[in-house]
């Protein structure tokens, strides 16, 4: 942990997971076809040459991503004196049926909120929600925020037919925004499916792939204009969406069908927040040019290897002025949080 801890020199790092293997076993246990269909899902989607390394990947970083004393000697090799803590995507359960999937969003908040009470000085936590069942959605982000006290929800990019621009998640988004809650977006696998079955193309393409047509979702729709206070966080730094923001203000600017936002689309990164796995200095300029400097939050993908090992040399290293870089590496995710309804 970093020497200076006042309260504008804290090093947060936002995009930080936990893995759940007792509740995973119990998943299985309860719903056996459900999980061998997912797996099954998962081999064509990521090939087994990935599947086989990522096997081995996370079984080395395992007490990393369960064991409390391991995470906080990591985060003070790191030097961030703060992560915010979302499962590891793999318990969504985007196919679980309602009871199931409610069992999930409960337990899964009950352990987060277990997990950052181990740790209360240098841990917050989000939670999540059944997103493939909108009608129980406001239930658990009320469970998450005000029953378990955590900081907001970690939701996918989609959930079965459940897209961001769904007209069923607007009280989802109306609650978020009166609770002053973070809503992080981040994906889970790439409907491109065999398209991207090898080479790692299912994280390297597909999770940059799923941010962008997320964020799209929610921006065409106009999501935005009706919730403009929503706090929502953008893993993988918005993905491709940031880079190529030109081509959507153009078909805002020629297509009928793609003017259901009120402004340019490019408008509204503005209104978002971006984590730094962007993995390129050049590429964290760029984003603080289009999204704004206090609207860049730092992120490392804790503890995977798709993640940035050293998360704070990655911001230094992009050569931001000072007052940008402060707030990158804290500033702005502390304020993010200040002002939320607690329990």
């Amino acid at each position: 942990m970093s020497d200076d801890t006042s309260r504008t020199n804290l090093v947060i790092d936002v995009h930080a997971h936990l893995l759940l293997p007792g509740m995973g076993a119990e998943v299985e246990r309860r719903a056996p076809e459900g999980v061998a269909e997912a797996a099954d899902l998962d081999r064509r989607r990521n090939g087994l040459e990935s599947l086989k390394a990522s096997g081995a990947m996370i079984g080395a970083r395992f007490p990393k991503l369960t064991d409390i004393g391991a995470r906080l000697a990591a985060m003070d090799e790191q030097g961030v004196d703060q992560q915010w803590v979302s499962v590891s995507p793999n318990h969504f359960y985007p196919w679980a049926n309602e009871g199931l999937a409610g069992w999930v969003a409960g337990e899964t908040n009950r352990l987060i909120a277990e997990h950052v009470a181990l740790a209360p000085d240098r841990l917050t936590g989000l939670g999540v929600v059944p997103l493939q069942h909108p009608d129980r959605i406001v239930e658990y982000l009320d469970d998450a925020v005000l029953g378990r006290g955590l900081a907001g929800v970690e939701i996918s990019s989609f959930a079965g037919d459940v897209e961001l621009s769904d007209p069923r998640l607007e009280p989802f988004w109306a609650r978020a925004s009166e609770l002053g809650c973070v809503v992080f977006l981040h994906p889970f696998g790439c409907s491109l499916d065999e398209r991207l079955d090898r080479f790692y193309l299912s994280n390297t393409v597909g999770q940059p792939t799923e941010n962008a047509v997320a964020l799209s979702h929610l921006i065409f729709a106009g999501v935005l204009d009706r919730h403009p206070d929503l706090k929502i966080v953008v893993a993988h730094g918005g993905g491709y969406l940031p880079f190529a923001i030109g081509r959507s203000d153009r078909a805002w600017r020629v297509r009928p069908e793609a003017h259901g936002c009120a402004h340019e689309p490019s408008s509204y990164l503005s209104k978002l927040w971006f984590d730094t796995v962007v993995h390129d200095p050049a590429g964290l300029r760029h984003l603080v040019e289009v999204a704004g400097g206090a609207h860049v939050l730092l992120g490392s993908d804790f503890p995977f290897d798709m993640g940035l090992d050293d998360p704070v040399a990655f911001v230094r290293s992009a050569g931001l002025p000072v007052e940008i870089e402060r707030r990158i590496l804290g500033e702005s995710a502390e304020a993010l949080v200040g002002s939320r309804v607690r329990a």
